[in-house]
């Protein structure tokens, strides 16, 4: 069955915005339509639910000003991306300007930066010349190459586009931040904010405990410093990574380790980023869907996916609302037994460590745990390989799939996720023998990495529907690889939580069918971020 297409150009300031109406295949089925506002493209929702082809993920920040939502979409920059380095060319530009150029043989040229980070405006300008025409030629060369890849990426990049509107659509809406209670914790970490450009009072007695330590000043914010003090007192240092630092004995460890940790708060997360990011009680950071080479999320600016454990009391649901926090347990393991068939790897919803500690190692999770996340990123050392053995033993399938993944990077080829999002070529020296093996681990990973990617995108894609067609009042506010959080009227928390249960049953069945491995998230319906967890009594549903 065809489905309805619409090309849309939002427009830039007062322009009109203006659509044109496609076929399945991407050809024209009308000419150009000048809308009177933006609420022509919400009749057009209303009435006929289209897919809407978008030149980019910000095209959709203008419509979200206006209170337009999209059901649907097509993320032409998004698609071009997946498609350019399906043929073997990640990383080359997939901007709006270089598929048109492509698609006249002529040399792409590199895309435009995005502007510096910083909390995103209401919505962009856009570009000055008309674009429309160039959206829907390039959708139509983007829909003949997706008829010929096979289902997995046609999924693959209604997902991605999918994501684009869910990220958009968390930064209108904004993370519900307590500036009052952020600024409590900082007080009660750091001591009372200091003057522009002071450390705060604990940061500056832990400066000079270091400085007692070492016997003269050293400025704990300067590597180069701190790597000459604990020369000159015996220890020749690489780095100052924390866990070089702490196999040291010295008197200074301790107060620099403890510096560098309040150090990183307060430069990451203190008074001036609470000041640029938090606004009328809201956090809205600028996701960047698909900005990491496996498919994962990135943030431009306001660091969103680091969010400490100290500061996470500040994300507070408003009075007479709820969040509903929900995480997948063990996810890549779980996509591990999936992609491979060796399904006895996750055999039921239960901790997954815990179960095969119990049949593998003894009852130590740890180890189990140790063995996976070896088999995974390529460990050998320490006590890994003793584990791999038994991986390999009991679960030959599962280490072929990521050895085979491996053995492919080291020879230079290329590796696909379940539904075909590709790794980057090998460049010129990969073939050296430490550089091949380092290749050999990120494919061994990517191909689980970038599939689990996949299954939390047809998540999200999923959940939002659902909430979309029940008519909820809860919103998808935070979405950090394998977690996502909601904001919730509190009378609707239970049916959003069984939401996400069932958008993670489904998310699974569209990537593996009848697959017999189970994807259970843990969800907690909590008034604070930090709220701890129920008990659990060993089982992953439900709770």
């Amino acid at each position: 069955m065809c489905e309805v297409r619409v090309a849309v150009d939002p427009g830039a300031r007062d322009a009109p915005p203006r659509v044109r109406r496609l076929h399945d295949d991407g050809t024209p089925d009308g000419p150009v339509e000048v809308l009177a506002d933006l609420g022509g493209v919400a009749a057009i929702e209303a009435a006929s639910a289209p897919r809407w082809v978008l030149a980019r993920p910000r095209s959709y920040r203008r419509l979200l000003a206006a209170g337009v939502e999209l059901g649907r979409a097509h993320d032409v920059e998004l698609v071009e991306g997946l498609l350019v380095a399906a043929d073997g060319h990640f990383g080359q530009p997939h901007g709006l300007a270089a598929a048109v150029a492509r698609l006249q043989g002529r040399v792409p040229d590199p895309d435009p930066p995005l502007a510096d980070a910083g909390p995103p405006a209401l919505f962009d300008a856009g570009p000055a010349a008309d674009e429309l025409a160039d959206v829907v030629a390039v959708h139509a060369a983007q829909q003949r190459a997706l008829s010929t890849a096979g289902p997995g990426m046609r999924l693959l990049a209604a997902a991605e586009s999918a994501g684009a509107l869910v990220a958009e659509e968390m930064t209108a809406t904004g993370l519900p931040w307590r500036a009052d209670v952020h600024d409590r914790l900082l007080v009660e970490l750091l001591g009372p904010r200091p003057l522009p450009g002071g450390r705060p009072a604990k940061l500056a007695a832990l400066a000079a405990a270091v400085d007692a330590a070492f016997g003269r000043p050293v400025n704990p914010d300067s590597p180069a410093e701190v790597l000459r003090a604990f020369a000159r007192a015996g220890h020749e240092l690489q780095t100052t990574r924390s866990w070089e630092i702490k196999r040291i004995d010295h008197p200074a460890v301790a107060p620099l380790l403890a510096y560098k940790e309040l150090a990183r708060l307060h430069s990451a997360h203190g008074w001036a980023w609470l000041r640029s990011w938090v606004h009328e009680g809201r956090f809205r950071p600028e996701y960047v869907v698909g900005g990491v080479v496996s498919g994962r999320w990135a943030t431009r600016g306001g660091g969103a996916l680091q969010i400490p454990k100290a500061v996470r009391a500040a994300v507070r649901a408003d009075p007479g609302w709820r969040l509903v926090v929900a995480d997948a347990a063990q996810l890549e393991p779980r996509v591990l037994a999936a992609l491979s068939r060796d399904h006895a790897l996750a055999p039921g919803e239960e901790d997954l460590y815990t179960a095969l500690a119990a049949r593998e190692f003894g009852g130590d999770r740890a180890k189990a745990k140790l063995a996976l996340l070896s088999a995974m990123y390529g460990q050998t050392s320490g006590g890994a390989g003793v584990l791999l053995a038994t991986l390999r033993r009991r679960f030959p399938a599962a280490m072929a799939y990521v050895e085979d993944a491996a053995r492919a990077g080291e020879e230079g080829r290329l590796v696909r996720s379940h539904l075909g999002r590709t790794c980057p070529p090998a460049r010129p020296g990969h073939e050296q023998p430490a550089a091949a093996r380092a290749r050999g681990r990120f494919t061994r990973n990517f191909v689980v990495q970038a599939t689990a990617a996949e299954w939390a995108l047809v998540l999200l894609a999923e959940l939002r529907g659902l909430l979309r067609s029940s008519g909820s009042p809860a919103r998808l506010v935070f979405f950090q690889h394998d977690e996502v959080l909601l904001h919730t009227p509190a009378e609707a928390a239970e049916d959003t939580a069984a939401a996400v249960r069932a958008a993670a049953t489904t998310a699974g069945r569209r990537l593996f069918g009848d697959s017999p491995v189970r994807f259970p998230m843990q969800v907690r319906v909590v008034d604070g971020y930090d709220d701890p967890p129920p008990p659990t009594n060993g089982t992953l549903v439900g709770t």
